[in-house]
């Protein structure tokens, strides 16, 4: 067993806690890794509030970067000392993992957001001799050192600021995955972002990396809109001066926009940006709202060829995306540093109030 403290949910809507727990020893497909940074997302501040069926108590954090400390028998793709970064897990073995698309793994949801256990039931953290709801996308890296599956590993170079890269796990590759891996802009492509927190700021300096000619960002925060035009957007809409889909409308000389991108998980936005699509436009959904939310649209109004599509995780294998990002972040082309705050992990209850406030749109929790 490894002791070591991490940030604890005691109940849905309790704050994080940092409390003393222990990890079980590594089975052979994990390895135990010395966690450096996490970022913060809203994926946790959703379980955290009882929104999702994870059980708790139990330990969070989906975004880890670290070092590894021991590897398990059967683990060959990283080793001790090997500096990683900590992404979603899934079986390998599935139709979907197969084929290159891990984040439709057959086992996804129980395996990363609501089992809280390893597949075969058995805990990962326990304190006082109590399991704990752990294995979060198969390393509940909120933790200063965590226990995580082979399969969430991707090794990086050491010499990447690993504080930096963190956030690359969930938020980033989900919103450059989208662009990239589903939207597939052609040239002369015009793409809207609707909602420019960190993972439609991420979907902003992807398309900026694509053929796309015009880039539009859609918020309700100026300083946001500002941050997204620095970072590729060709033009920006405030959300509460008037209708949305209009807008995008009159910068496309009413034509709509060829890809759009749903952030924020509020359904009368995405009904909205249905609205704003070009003939043959395609509109991702990334935002979760609430389980059983449902949006009605107009089925005349799909027949020119539009489509609706979800997405998790970006459609990302993340052996492949994650390395590229880190290239790109590396040499400057992916600023994801105007997006981060970083905060000591005992300080996380001003990370999520300065998440909720709009003050931070990246917090990165460091732990080493």
């Amino acid at each position: 067993m490894t002791s070591t403290k991490a940030l604890v949910v005691e109940t849905g809507g309790a704050p994080f806690s940092v409390a003393d727990v222990e990890l079980d020893e590594p089975r052979p497909n994990e390895a135990l890794v010395r966690i450096v940074a996490s970022g913060l997302c809203h994926t946790d501040l959703g379980v955290a509030s009882g929104g999702l069926p994870f059980p708790l108590p139990g330990v969070l954090g989906h975004e880890g970067a670290g070092v590894v400390e021991s590897v398990g028998a059967g683990v060959t793709r990283v080793a001790p000392g090997d500096h990683v970064l900590l992404s979603f897990t899934s079986c390998g073995a599935c139709a979907n993992c197969r084929d290159g698309h891990p984040a439709y793994c057959a086992t996804w949801l129980p395996m990363n957001l609501i089992g809280g256990t390893r597949a075969d039931g058995t805990a990962t953290i326990t304190r006082d001799g109590t399991s704990l709801g752990g294995h979060f996308f198969g390393q509940s890296s909120f933790s200063q050192w965590a226990l995580a599956d082979e399969r969430s590993l991707v090794k990086i170079d050491s010499d990447v600021p690993l504080p930096l890269v963190a956030p690359l796990g969930c938020g980033v590759q989900t919103g450059v995955g989208a662009v990239w891996n589903v939207l597939e802009p052609r040239p002369g492509a015009t793409i809207a972002v609707l909602g420019a927190g960190a993972v439609g700021l991420s979907a902003v300096m992807a398309a900026a990396l694509t053929p796309s000619t015009r880039i539009i960002a859609v918020d309700r925060v100026p300083e946001r809109l500002a941050l997204a035009r620095e970072l590729g957007a060709t033009d920006t809409i405030d959300a509460t001066s008037g209708d949305v889909a209009e807008a995008i409308r009159a910068i496309t000389d009413g034509a709509g926009a060829d890809g759009i991108l749903e952030t924020t998980g509020n359904t009368g936005v995405l009904r909205s940006g249905v609205d704003a699509l070009a003939a043959r436009g395609t509109l991702v959904i990334i935002g979760a709202p609430p389980f059983g939310s449902e949006v009605s649209l107009d089925v005349n109004g799909m027949l020119p060829g539009r489509t609706v599509v979800g997405v998790t995780l970006g459609d990302s294998e993340t052996q492949t995306l994650l390395p590229v990002l880190v290239d790109l972040v590396r040499s400057g082309r992916l600023p994801i540093d105007k997006l981060i705050e970083q905060y000591p992990f005992e300080d996380v209850a001003r990370a999520v109030e300065d998440v909720h406030s709009g003050k931070t749109i990246k917090p990165v929790l460091l732990f080493d």
